[in-house]
Protein backbone atom coordinates (compact mmCIF):
# COMPACT_ATOMS: atom_id res chain seq x y z
CA UNK A 1 0.00 0.00 0.00
CA UNK A 2 2.63 1.84 -1.16
CA UNK A 3 1.22 5.19 -2.90
CA UNK A 4 2.44 6.29 -6.12
CA UNK A 5 -1.05 6.09 -8.31
CA UNK A 6 -1.42 4.68 -11.81
CA UNK A 7 -4.01 6.20 -14.31
CA UNK A 8 -5.90 2.93 -15.30
CA UNK A 9 -5.93 3.21 -19.14
CA UNK A 10 -9.47 3.50 -20.45
CA UNK A 11 -11.25 3.53 -16.86
CA UNK A 12 -14.30 4.99 -16.81
CA UNK A 13 -13.76 7.04 -13.63
CA UNK A 14 -10.11 7.67 -12.97
CA UNK A 15 -8.82 7.59 -9.63
CA UNK A 16 -7.07 10.64 -8.62
CA UNK A 17 -7.24 10.41 -5.32
CA UNK A 18 -8.80 13.88 -3.38
CA UNK A 19 -9.79 15.00 -6.80
CA UNK A 20 -12.57 17.42 -6.33
CA UNK A 21 -11.81 17.66 -2.67
CA UNK A 22 -9.89 21.15 -2.53
CA UNK A 23 -12.59 22.44 0.12
CA UNK A 24 -13.07 21.71 3.69
CA UNK A 25 -16.18 19.88 4.90
CA UNK A 26 -19.14 22.43 6.18
CA UNK A 27 -19.09 20.76 9.28
CA UNK A 28 -15.34 20.43 10.20
CA UNK A 29 -13.79 21.50 13.14
CA UNK A 30 -13.15 25.24 13.81
CA UNK A 31 -9.93 25.22 12.72
CA UNK A 32 -10.57 24.07 9.15
CA UNK A 33 -10.09 27.46 7.49
CA UNK A 34 -6.44 27.94 9.02
CA UNK A 35 -5.48 24.74 7.85
CA UNK A 36 -2.71 24.85 5.53
CA UNK A 37 -3.81 22.95 2.71
CA UNK A 38 -7.49 21.79 2.75
CA UNK A 39 -7.90 17.99 3.71
CA UNK A 40 -7.69 15.16 1.67
CA UNK A 41 -5.00 17.24 -0.37
CA UNK A 42 -2.01 16.98 2.44
CA UNK A 43 -0.81 18.96 5.07
CA UNK A 44 1.79 20.88 5.04
CA UNK A 45 4.58 20.51 2.42
CA UNK A 46 7.18 17.71 3.40
CA UNK A 47 5.36 16.51 6.98
CA UNK A 48 5.03 12.98 7.44
CA UNK A 49 1.42 11.96 8.59
CA UNK A 50 3.02 10.75 11.75
CA UNK A 51 3.99 14.45 12.70
CA UNK A 52 0.03 15.91 11.31
CA UNK A 53 -2.14 17.07 13.84
CA UNK A 54 -5.18 16.00 11.55
CA UNK A 55 -3.70 12.16 11.06
CA UNK A 56 -2.95 11.93 14.91
CA UNK A 57 -6.59 12.90 15.93
CA UNK A 58 -7.93 9.94 13.39
CA UNK A 59 -5.27 7.99 14.88
CA UNK A 60 -6.47 8.07 17.99
CA UNK A 61 -10.37 8.02 17.26
CA UNK A 62 -9.11 4.57 15.89
CA UNK A 63 -7.05 3.13 18.58
CA UNK A 64 -9.82 4.19 21.43
CA UNK A 65 -12.45 2.76 18.73
CA UNK A 66 -10.10 -0.37 18.72
CA UNK A 67 -9.70 -1.02 22.43
CA UNK A 68 -13.39 -0.15 22.81
CA UNK A 69 -14.14 -3.11 20.37
CA UNK A 70 -12.07 -5.44 22.17
CA UNK A 71 -13.59 -4.60 26.51
CA UNK A 72 -16.85 -4.72 24.68
CA UNK A 73 -16.79 -8.18 23.00
CA UNK A 74 -15.13 -9.72 26.29
CA UNK A 75 -17.46 -8.10 28.54
CA UNK A 76 -20.20 -9.13 26.06
CA UNK A 77 -18.60 -12.90 26.69
CA UNK A 78 -18.55 -12.49 30.31
CA UNK A 79 -21.81 -11.10 30.53
CA UNK A 80 -23.52 -13.96 28.75
CA UNK A 81 -21.49 -16.75 30.65
CA UNK A 82 -23.62 -14.95 33.65
CA UNK A 83 -27.15 -14.92 31.75
CA UNK A 84 -26.93 -18.54 30.81
CA UNK A 85 -25.14 -21.86 29.56
CA UNK A 86 -22.13 -22.17 27.23
CA UNK A 87 -25.09 -22.36 24.19
CA UNK A 88 -26.43 -18.95 24.96
CA UNK A 89 -22.47 -18.16 24.78
CA UNK A 90 -21.64 -18.97 22.14
CA UNK A 91 -24.98 -17.91 20.38
CA UNK A 92 -24.79 -14.40 21.90
CA UNK A 93 -21.23 -14.03 20.79
CA UNK A 94 -22.19 -14.70 17.18
CA UNK A 95 -25.03 -12.89 16.69
CA UNK A 96 -23.31 -9.76 15.96
CA UNK A 97 -21.56 -11.11 13.06
CA UNK A 98 -24.68 -11.46 11.08
CA UNK A 99 -25.64 -7.86 10.63
CA UNK A 100 -21.92 -7.12 9.76
CA UNK A 101 -22.10 -9.52 6.62
CA UNK A 102 -25.58 -8.94 5.85
CA UNK A 103 -24.88 -5.13 6.04
CA UNK A 104 -21.17 -4.83 5.10
CA UNK A 105 -21.92 -3.62 1.64
CA UNK A 106 -25.12 -1.32 2.49
CA UNK A 107 -22.92 0.71 5.08
CA UNK A 108 -20.26 1.06 2.03
CA UNK A 109 -22.93 2.44 -0.19
CA UNK A 110 -24.11 4.87 2.82
CA UNK A 111 -20.79 5.97 2.89
CA UNK A 112 -20.50 7.07 -0.34
CA UNK A 113 -23.63 8.79 -0.35
CA UNK A 114 -23.09 10.51 3.15
CA UNK A 115 -19.63 11.04 3.10
CA UNK A 116 -17.61 9.13 5.63
CA UNK A 117 -17.40 11.62 8.24
CA UNK A 118 -21.10 11.63 8.86
CA UNK A 119 -21.41 8.04 8.61
CA UNK A 120 -18.67 7.23 11.25
CA UNK A 121 -19.42 10.32 13.59
CA UNK A 122 -22.96 9.05 13.59
CA UNK A 123 -22.31 4.75 14.07
CA UNK A 124 -19.42 5.68 16.96
CA UNK A 125 -22.33 7.62 18.48
CA UNK A 126 -24.66 5.20 18.51
CA UNK A 127 -22.03 3.07 19.38
CA UNK A 128 -21.36 4.79 22.53
CA UNK A 129 -25.28 5.02 23.51
CA UNK A 130 -25.40 1.53 23.05
CA UNK A 131 -23.07 0.70 25.10
CA UNK A 132 -23.43 3.45 27.83
CA UNK A 133 -26.93 2.02 28.07
CA UNK A 134 -26.30 -1.71 28.50
CA UNK A 135 -23.70 -0.66 31.20
CA UNK A 136 -25.82 1.73 32.94
CA UNK A 137 -28.68 -1.17 32.55
CA UNK A 138 -26.16 -3.90 34.49
CA UNK A 139 -25.18 -1.77 37.31
CA UNK A 140 -29.34 -1.87 38.13
CA UNK A 141 -29.90 -5.43 37.24
CA UNK A 142 -28.37 -8.58 36.26
CA UNK A 143 -28.04 -9.63 32.67
CA UNK A 144 -30.69 -10.82 30.35
CA UNK A 145 -29.74 -13.08 27.67
CA UNK A 146 -32.59 -11.49 25.36
CA UNK A 147 -31.23 -8.19 26.36
CA UNK A 148 -27.92 -9.46 25.12
CA UNK A 149 -28.75 -10.51 21.93
CA UNK A 150 -30.36 -7.07 20.83
CA UNK A 151 -27.08 -5.17 21.89
CA UNK A 152 -24.82 -7.30 20.14
CA UNK A 153 -27.74 -7.43 16.50
CA UNK A 154 -27.27 -3.30 17.08
CA UNK A 155 -23.75 -3.37 17.32
CA UNK A 156 -23.70 -5.91 14.16
CA UNK A 157 -25.55 -3.61 12.42
CA UNK A 158 -23.24 -0.21 13.84
CA UNK A 159 -20.01 -1.85 12.76
CA UNK A 160 -21.40 -2.11 9.03
CA UNK A 161 -21.51 1.01 9.22
CA UNK A 162 -18.47 2.16 10.85
CA UNK A 163 -15.79 0.31 9.02
CA UNK A 164 -16.59 1.02 5.49
CA UNK A 165 -16.71 4.63 6.52
CA UNK A 166 -13.74 4.57 8.59
CA UNK A 167 -11.31 2.49 5.75
CA UNK A 168 -12.87 5.71 3.60
CA UNK A 169 -11.41 8.18 5.48
CA UNK A 170 -7.42 8.82 4.79
CA UNK A 171 -7.57 9.64 1.54
CA UNK A 172 -9.53 12.60 2.62
CA UNK A 173 -7.73 13.74 5.76
CA UNK A 174 -4.18 13.75 4.05
CA UNK A 175 -2.38 13.82 1.20
CA UNK A 176 -1.84 10.52 -1.13
CA UNK A 177 1.85 10.59 -1.00
CA UNK A 178 0.99 9.58 2.84
CA UNK A 179 -1.14 7.03 2.83
CA UNK A 180 0.95 4.33 3.67
CA UNK A 181 2.31 5.57 6.58
CA UNK A 182 -1.14 6.15 7.83
CA UNK A 183 -1.21 2.04 7.01
CA UNK A 184 1.53 1.57 9.03
CA UNK A 185 0.38 3.79 11.69
CA UNK A 186 -3.32 1.80 11.84
CA UNK A 187 -1.13 -1.47 11.71
CA UNK A 188 0.42 -0.50 15.23
CA UNK A 189 -2.43 0.71 16.63
CA UNK A 190 -4.25 -2.63 15.49
CA UNK A 191 -1.14 -4.42 17.70
CA UNK A 192 -1.81 -1.63 20.17
CA UNK A 193 -5.39 -2.39 20.64
CA UNK A 194 -4.92 -6.21 21.06
CA UNK A 195 -2.58 -5.73 24.08
CA UNK A 196 -4.52 -3.41 25.92
CA UNK A 197 -8.23 -4.36 25.38
CA UNK A 198 -7.63 -8.17 27.50
CA UNK A 199 -5.74 -6.46 30.29
CA UNK A 200 -8.36 -3.58 31.03
CA UNK A 201 -11.19 -5.48 30.04
CA UNK A 202 -10.07 -8.03 33.26
CA UNK A 203 -9.50 -4.89 35.33
CA UNK A 204 -12.64 -3.53 34.76
CA UNK A 205 -14.93 -6.52 34.98
CA UNK A 206 -12.50 -7.77 38.41
CA UNK A 207 -13.46 -4.03 39.88
CA UNK A 208 -17.07 -3.89 39.03
CA UNK A 209 -17.79 -7.09 36.23
CA UNK A 210 -19.51 -6.76 32.82
CA UNK A 211 -21.47 -3.51 34.08
CA UNK A 212 -18.12 -1.46 34.38
CA UNK A 213 -16.41 -2.81 31.11
CA UNK A 214 -18.90 -1.50 28.95
CA UNK A 215 -18.72 1.52 31.01
CA UNK A 216 -14.77 1.44 29.54
CA UNK A 217 -16.17 0.79 26.55
CA UNK A 218 -17.82 3.27 26.31
CA UNK A 219 -16.03 5.58 27.85
CA UNK A 220 -13.27 4.76 25.13
CA UNK A 221 -15.99 5.06 22.19
CA UNK A 222 -16.87 8.24 23.11
CA UNK A 223 -12.81 9.50 23.37
CA UNK A 224 -12.81 8.44 20.02
CA UNK A 225 -16.34 10.43 18.75
CA UNK A 226 -14.60 13.54 20.40
CA UNK A 227 -11.86 13.01 17.84
CA UNK A 228 -13.63 12.65 14.78
CA UNK A 229 -15.67 15.54 15.36
CA UNK A 230 -12.38 17.46 15.61
CA UNK A 231 -11.29 16.41 12.18
CA UNK A 232 -10.90 18.42 9.04
CA UNK A 233 -12.45 16.24 6.06
CA UNK A 234 -12.67 16.65 2.36
CA UNK A 235 -16.06 16.45 1.27
CA UNK A 236 -17.02 13.73 -1.33
CA UNK A 237 -17.20 14.87 -4.80
CA UNK A 238 -21.13 16.41 -5.30
CA UNK A 239 -21.76 14.41 -8.35
CA UNK A 240 -20.59 10.66 -8.65
CA UNK A 241 -20.71 8.99 -12.48
CA UNK A 242 -23.22 6.67 -13.17
CA UNK A 243 -22.49 3.25 -15.06
CA UNK A 244 -22.06 2.70 -18.34
CA UNK A 245 -24.66 1.19 -20.01
CA UNK A 246 -27.02 1.06 -16.94
CA UNK A 247 -29.47 3.53 -18.75
CA UNK A 248 -29.76 5.68 -15.36
CA UNK A 249 -29.73 9.66 -14.72
CA UNK A 250 -27.99 10.78 -12.09
CA UNK A 251 -31.23 11.53 -9.70
CA UNK A 252 -32.58 7.99 -10.25
CA UNK A 253 -29.15 6.74 -9.40
CA UNK A 254 -29.11 8.97 -5.89
CA UNK A 255 -32.49 7.44 -5.41
CA UNK A 256 -31.65 4.21 -5.80
CA UNK A 257 -29.31 2.18 -3.06
CA UNK A 258 -29.62 -1.03 -5.21
CA UNK A 259 -27.90 1.05 -8.37
CA UNK A 260 -25.21 2.11 -6.06
CA UNK A 261 -24.22 -1.13 -4.73
CA UNK A 262 -24.20 -2.52 -8.33
CA UNK A 263 -21.90 0.26 -9.48
CA UNK A 264 -19.40 0.19 -7.29
CA UNK A 265 -19.19 -4.18 -8.63
CA UNK A 266 -19.37 -2.35 -12.18
CA UNK A 267 -16.97 -0.02 -10.81
CA UNK A 268 -14.34 -2.97 -9.65
CA UNK A 269 -15.15 -5.02 -12.61
CA UNK A 270 -13.73 -2.20 -15.07
CA UNK A 271 -10.95 -0.55 -13.22
CA UNK A 272 -7.97 -2.03 -14.44
CA UNK A 273 -5.92 -1.15 -11.26
CA UNK A 274 -8.10 -1.81 -7.91
CA UNK A 275 -10.46 -4.46 -9.92
CA UNK A 276 -7.53 -6.80 -9.81
CA UNK A 277 -5.79 -5.72 -6.88
CA UNK A 278 -8.98 -6.37 -5.12
CA UNK A 279 -9.52 -9.80 -6.32
CA UNK A 280 -5.82 -10.66 -5.90
CA UNK A 281 -6.47 -9.45 -1.93
CA UNK A 282 -9.17 -11.82 -1.68
CA UNK A 283 -7.39 -14.82 -2.66
CA UNK A 284 -4.50 -13.95 -0.49
CA UNK A 285 -6.99 -13.24 2.43
CA UNK A 286 -9.25 -16.73 1.76
CA UNK A 287 -5.59 -18.47 2.34
CA UNK A 288 -3.96 -16.64 5.01
CA UNK A 289 -6.65 -15.70 7.18
CA UNK A 290 -7.00 -19.36 7.98
CA UNK A 291 -3.65 -19.83 8.76
CA UNK A 292 -3.08 -17.16 10.99
CA UNK A 293 -6.40 -17.69 13.04
CA UNK A 294 -6.80 -21.02 13.49
CA UNK A 295 -4.00 -22.99 11.35
CA UNK A 296 -1.53 -21.72 14.22
CA UNK A 297 -3.66 -24.03 16.59
CA UNK A 298 -3.84 -26.70 15.16
CA UNK A 299 -0.41 -27.08 14.04
CA UNK A 300 1.00 -27.01 17.88
CA UNK A 301 -1.67 -29.49 18.77
CA UNK A 302 -0.65 -31.63 15.68
CA UNK A 303 3.03 -31.22 16.74
CA UNK A 304 2.69 -31.62 20.62
CA UNK A 305 3.65 -27.94 21.05
CA UNK A 306 0.53 -27.12 23.32
CA UNK A 307 -0.66 -23.72 24.39
CA UNK A 308 3.19 -22.01 25.16
CA UNK A 309 3.64 -23.05 21.77
CA UNK A 310 0.87 -21.29 20.40
CA UNK A 311 2.28 -17.99 22.24
CA UNK A 312 5.34 -18.27 20.79
CA UNK A 313 4.39 -18.73 17.47
CA UNK A 314 1.56 -16.48 17.13
CA UNK A 315 4.35 -13.76 19.24
CA UNK A 316 6.51 -14.40 16.60
CA UNK A 317 4.25 -13.17 13.48
CA UNK A 318 2.88 -10.67 15.85
CA UNK A 319 6.47 -8.79 16.46
CA UNK A 320 7.29 -9.10 12.61
CA UNK A 321 3.67 -7.81 11.70
CA UNK A 322 4.47 -4.97 13.85
CA UNK A 323 7.94 -4.76 12.25
CA UNK A 324 5.84 -4.14 9.12
CA UNK A 325 4.09 -1.37 10.51
CA UNK A 326 6.79 0.23 11.31
CA UNK A 327 8.55 0.16 8.06
CA UNK A 328 5.73 1.73 6.34
CA UNK A 329 5.25 4.58 9.22
CA UNK A 330 8.42 5.30 8.48
CA UNK A 331 9.36 5.01 4.70
CA UNK A 332 9.36 8.18 2.67
CA UNK A 333 8.05 5.96 -0.07
CA UNK A 334 8.53 2.53 -1.51
CA UNK A 335 9.40 2.72 -4.82
CA UNK A 336 7.61 0.03 -7.03
CA UNK A 337 4.55 -0.70 -4.60
CA UNK A 338 2.77 -3.43 -6.83
CA UNK A 339 6.65 -5.53 -7.44
CA UNK A 340 7.11 -5.01 -4.27
CA UNK A 341 3.79 -6.52 -3.03
CA UNK A 342 3.62 -9.55 -5.34
CA UNK A 343 7.14 -9.88 -3.75
CA UNK A 344 6.19 -10.21 -0.38
CA UNK A 345 2.99 -12.38 -1.06
CA UNK A 346 5.31 -15.00 -2.92
CA UNK A 347 7.51 -14.97 0.23
CA UNK A 348 4.68 -15.12 2.61
CA UNK A 349 3.10 -18.48 0.75
CA UNK A 350 6.31 -19.75 0.31
CA UNK A 351 6.54 -19.54 4.44
CA UNK A 352 3.07 -20.83 4.92
CA UNK A 353 4.01 -24.06 3.51
CA UNK A 354 7.38 -24.25 5.41
CA UNK A 355 4.91 -23.12 8.44
CA UNK A 356 2.96 -26.55 8.46
CA UNK A 357 6.34 -28.81 7.95
CA UNK A 358 8.60 -27.50 10.36
CA UNK A 359 9.56 -30.27 12.79
CA UNK A 360 10.09 -28.07 16.07
CA UNK A 361 9.16 -25.18 17.92
CA UNK A 362 12.00 -23.05 17.09
CA UNK A 363 12.14 -23.06 13.59
CA UNK A 364 8.20 -22.33 13.80
CA UNK A 365 9.08 -19.20 15.44
CA UNK A 366 11.80 -18.51 13.23
CA UNK A 367 9.35 -19.05 9.85
CA UNK A 368 6.46 -17.01 11.31
CA UNK A 369 8.36 -13.84 12.65
CA UNK A 370 9.64 -13.67 8.52
CA UNK A 371 5.99 -14.34 8.00
CA UNK A 372 4.18 -11.58 9.74
CA UNK A 373 6.76 -8.94 8.35
CA UNK A 374 5.67 -9.98 4.73
CA UNK A 375 1.90 -10.55 5.39
CA UNK A 376 2.38 -6.81 6.84
CA UNK A 377 3.74 -5.23 4.36
CA UNK A 378 1.66 -6.52 1.21
CA UNK A 379 -1.37 -6.04 3.58
CA UNK A 380 0.26 -2.25 3.73
CA UNK A 381 1.12 -1.70 0.66
CA UNK A 382 -2.31 -3.04 -1.06
CA UNK A 383 -4.48 -0.84 1.13
CA UNK A 384 -2.30 2.19 0.25
CA UNK A 385 -2.45 1.65 -3.88
CA UNK A 386 -6.32 0.78 -3.42
CA UNK A 387 -7.05 3.79 -1.20
CA UNK A 388 -4.75 6.15 -3.52
CA UNK A 389 -6.22 4.56 -7.29
CA UNK A 390 -9.89 4.29 -6.44
CA UNK A 391 -12.24 7.23 -7.35
CA UNK A 392 -13.32 9.34 -3.67
CA UNK A 393 -16.99 8.33 -5.11
CA UNK A 394 -16.07 4.73 -4.65
CA UNK A 395 -14.23 4.14 -1.87
CA UNK A 396 -16.74 3.49 0.84
CA UNK A 397 -18.03 0.66 -1.56
CA UNK A 398 -14.61 -0.48 -2.54
CA UNK A 399 -13.74 -0.92 1.56
CA UNK A 400 -16.81 -2.20 2.03
CA UNK A 401 -16.13 -5.38 0.09
CA UNK A 402 -12.76 -5.70 1.47
CA UNK A 403 -13.50 -5.66 4.60
CA UNK A 404 -16.45 -8.13 4.06
CA UNK A 405 -14.26 -10.66 2.68
CA UNK A 406 -11.47 -10.30 5.89
CA UNK A 407 -14.75 -10.45 8.49
CA UNK A 408 -17.47 -11.92 6.59
CA UNK A 409 -16.09 -14.55 4.11
CA UNK A 410 -12.46 -15.29 4.84
CA UNK A 411 -14.05 -16.73 8.61
CA UNK A 412 -15.66 -19.28 6.73
CA UNK A 413 -12.70 -20.99 6.35
CA UNK A 414 -12.03 -21.88 9.42
CA UNK A 415 -14.46 -24.67 9.77
CA UNK A 416 -13.06 -25.64 6.20
CA UNK A 417 -9.77 -25.89 7.72
CA UNK A 418 -10.91 -28.30 11.05
CA UNK A 419 -12.35 -30.65 9.32
CA UNK A 420 -9.63 -30.52 6.26
CA UNK A 421 -7.31 -31.40 8.79
CA UNK A 422 -9.46 -34.37 10.34
CA UNK A 423 -8.88 -35.77 6.50
CA UNK A 424 -5.69 -35.15 5.29
CA UNK A 425 -3.08 -33.62 7.84
CA UNK A 426 -1.97 -30.14 9.39
CA UNK A 427 1.04 -29.93 6.24
CA UNK A 428 -1.42 -30.66 3.90
CA UNK A 429 -4.09 -28.17 4.37
CA UNK A 430 -1.05 -25.42 5.21
CA UNK A 431 0.26 -26.49 1.76
CA UNK A 432 -3.17 -25.85 -0.10
CA UNK A 433 -3.76 -22.66 1.97
CA UNK A 434 -0.15 -21.65 0.53
CA UNK A 435 -1.06 -22.30 -3.04
CA UNK A 436 -4.29 -20.52 -2.35
CA UNK A 437 -2.09 -17.58 -1.23
CA UNK A 438 0.22 -18.06 -4.35
CA UNK A 439 -2.44 -18.07 -6.43
CA UNK A 440 -2.63 -14.29 -5.27
CA UNK A 441 0.94 -13.74 -7.10
CA UNK A 442 0.21 -15.40 -9.85
CA UNK A 443 -3.28 -13.29 -10.31
CA UNK A 444 -1.17 -10.50 -9.94
CA UNK A 445 2.00 -11.31 -12.03
CA UNK A 446 -0.52 -11.27 -14.79
CA UNK A 447 -1.90 -7.74 -14.75
CA UNK A 448 0.18 -5.46 -15.98
CA UNK A 449 -1.17 -2.54 -14.02
CA UNK A 450 -0.66 -4.37 -11.29
CA UNK A 451 2.83 -5.53 -11.95
CA UNK A 452 3.64 -1.14 -12.85
CA UNK A 453 1.38 0.38 -9.91
CA UNK A 454 3.16 2.90 -7.91
CA UNK A 455 2.54 5.25 -4.94
CA UNK A 456 2.55 8.77 -5.30
CA UNK A 457 6.11 11.03 -4.85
Amino acid sequence: MTESRVEPAGDPAPAAEGAGTAAPDAAAAPDAAAAPEAAGQGGPAGKPAYRDGNVLRWLGAYAASLVGDSIYFLALGWAAAQAGGPAEVGMIMATGAIPRAVLMLGGGVIADRLGPRKVVIGSDAVRCVVILGIAAVLMISGPAVWLLVVVALVFGAVDAMFLPAVGALPPRITGPDQLVRVQGMKALSNRFGGIVGAPVAGLAMGLGGPAAAFAVAGGLFAVSLVLLVALRVAPLPEEEPAPEGSGLSEPEKKRNVWDDLTAGFGYLRRHKLVGPLVASNILFELGGIPVINVGMVLLCSYRGWGAPGIAWIVGAFSVGAACSALILTVAKRIARAGTVRLTTITGASVLVAVLGSVPSLPWAVAVAAPMGLLVGTSGGLMAGLVQTNTAPAYLGRVTSVMSLISLGVAPLMYPLAGAAVGVWSVPTVFFGCAVLCGMAAVAGVCTREVRGAELPR
